[in-house]
């Protein structure tokens, strides 16, 4: 269920979880990311959910920190 903007996360599956299961995992975000993602390779998040694409490391966001780079968060290598 849907808790506003008010839900805490202790790692990254749980926000790319959250994204699938609200249904914007392939959403598009507002304004796309600066990623430097953790193989070194410097990418544009597009949307709520993401992959690196030199090594597949998958990122997410929710909606509501859409806005703030620090909140993205990585849930693993094909999460």
């Amino acid at each position: 269920m849907h808790d506003n903007c008010s839900g805490s996360f202790e790692n990254g599956q749980q926000v790319v979880d959250k994204v699938r299961m609200m249904g914007f995992s392939e959403g598009m975000l507002p304004l796309a990311l600066p990623i430097n993602c953790d193989c070194g390779h410097h990418f544009e998040m597009m949307y709520f959910e993401d992959k690196c694409p030199e090594c597949s490391m998958v990122y997410g966001v929710t909606p509501c920190s859409a806005h703030d780079p620090s909140k993205v968060q990585k849930a693993g290598i094909n999460y």
